[in-house]
This record gives C-alpha cells, structure tokens and sequence, in this order.
C-alpha cells in the first residue's frame, strides 16, 4: 500500500514539475509577442478635440473638449496639446468657435478665436489685410454658390479709351472671400438666396484697385476650385477678340513717278517731250 502511494506520490510531482515547466514557457512566448508588440507601437501625444459637435459662434468651455492619444508624427501644426494654451490661467475671456467641428475632432488655432476676440470679420483677417465689399447679382455672384473661405478671380468689364472699346480684364486673382453679406460662417452651405455685396480680404492697394473698378466699370466673379494651386495669369478680352476681328492695315500707297517734261513747238503745235529729273 506504502509503495502504491509512494507511486502516486511521484507521478504527482512528475505532472505539477511538467505542468511548471509548460507554463513558464508560455509565459516567456507571451512576453516576447508583447516586447514585439509595443516595438511597433507608434508614439503618440495628448491634444485636445471636441468633445462634440460645435456650431459657429459657439462658446468654446472646457466641458466641450476633452484629450486623446494622437499619433506624433500626424499631429496638426496648430493643434492644442496644452491646457493652458487653450484655456490661459486666470483669464476669464472666452473662446469663440470660427467654424462647425464634428466630435473628435482637433481644435486648431484657425478654427477658434483668440480669448476675448469677437467671431466678427476683423478676426478672419490676416495682418495687414483689409475687408473690401463687392456688389453682386444672380450672375456675378457665381449664382449663390459662393461661401466664407473660398477664394475667387475678379474680373473687369469697362470702356477703354486706349482700345477705343469695351474690354474685360482680369485684375485679382485668387481673392479670398471672408463674408456672404453679414454672414461670416465658413461652414455655411450655398443659400438659396442670391446675395447681394461678397466681402473679400485684400491689400490697401488692392482695396483701391477694387473702389476705382467697381466705380468705372462691372466686377464679376470666377469661383476658383479647392485643389487649383494655379495662379491666373494675365487676361484681357475686348469686343474684335470676342468676334474674331482683326484689325486690318491699310494698304499702302503707292508713290507716282515723278515725270518732267518741256514744252516743244513744232509748226503751229505744242508738245511735251519728257526729259531726265533734274531735281
């Protein structure tokens, strides 16, 4: 009987010896499969999003953000990764949101103001940038379809003293719009309603180009795509180009040769006999 437990006794610590010996190796593969693992993992940084969808001109506080794990080498330039960047200590004034954002995702610089500053027009302007309002209608207005952000060439059409005729030029290109009469909401879809004055960001001098054409001929409006990194070059049109007239040169003309002569009588007749120029 002794020996039949003895027996027992040892298969025993054979089993639990084995059982130890299998589980220390799988323990070692699984903390090589988890070293191999986190060799792969990509580096990430804390940046603040939305922690739902805001609308233009809403309040950003602190409840409407939240931070999440982003990777490092795909963070936005002027994405918040600070709290006291987004949210100065000590300083009560607020945030205003520039743009609609959807849930998660990253507050950037451009999509909100400074602390304290109004969401108006003058905080969509660049430094030295100044805002200028077109008039348009149905049709130089692109037909409604025109909204904050994009950007459009402005044309010319006038009388030119020099051509003697009406000529269309192109005089801005790429002009950046900032405002749909009083609506400044980049995010804004094309209205069905037709605007009436389309307020683009422009330099001093191109502010005056602007008056001095809206007030000496037409301007009209070119919407300009998204992905188009091309800048318009030089265009003027005038009516002999619109029909395909050419200006025709006049005929030259054609010099007679001088002929001199002296007068002969001969009996009762008088004759010119032609003689060599001496002049």
């Amino acid at each position: 009987m002794r020996a039949v437990f003895g027996l027992v006794l040892i298969i025993g610590v054979a089993l639990a010896g084995f059982a130890v010996y299998m589980a220390r190796g799988i323990l070692n593969q699984n903390a090589v499969e988890l070293a191999r693992a986190r060799a792969h993992i990509t580096p990430t940084v804390m940046v603040y999003v939305a922690s739902k969808k805001l609308k233009y001109g809403d309040v950003l506080t602190k409840q409407d953000v939240r931070e999440i794990a982003w990777p490092k080498d795909a963070v936005p330039a002027s994405v918040f990764t600070q709290a006291k960047a987004l949210f100065p200590a000590g300083d009560n004034k607020q945030r205003i949101v520039l743009r609609e954002m959807d849930r998660f995702e990253p507050i950037l610089n451009a999509a909100v103001t400074a602390p304290g500053q109004d969401a108006g027009i003058t905080s969509r302007l660049g430094p030295g940038m100044r805002a200028f309002a077109i008039k348009v209608d149905v049709a130089t207005g692109v037909s409604g379809f025109l909204k904050p952000d994009d950007h459009v060439d402005v044309y010319w059409t006038g009388h030119s003293p020099e051509a003697n005729s009406d000529i269309t030029r192109l005089i801005d290109p790429g002009m950046r719009i900032i405002a749909i009469d009083q609506n400044a909401n980049a995010s804004a879809t094309a209205s069905t309603m037709i605007a009436r004055t389309v307020t683009v960001e422009a330099t001093p001098q191109q502010v005056a180009t602007l008056a001095q054409a809206q007030a000496t001929g037409r301007l009209a409006l070119s919407l300009v795509g998204t992905q188009d990194q091309t800048v318009a070059s030089a265009v003027e049109v005038n009516q002999n180009s619109l029909l395909g007239i050419t200006a025709s040169t006049p005929a030259p003309v054609q010099q007679k040769k001088k002929v001199c002569t002296v007068k002969q009588r001969t009996g009762s007749k008088v004759v010119e006999v032609p003689i060599p120029c001496t002049d």
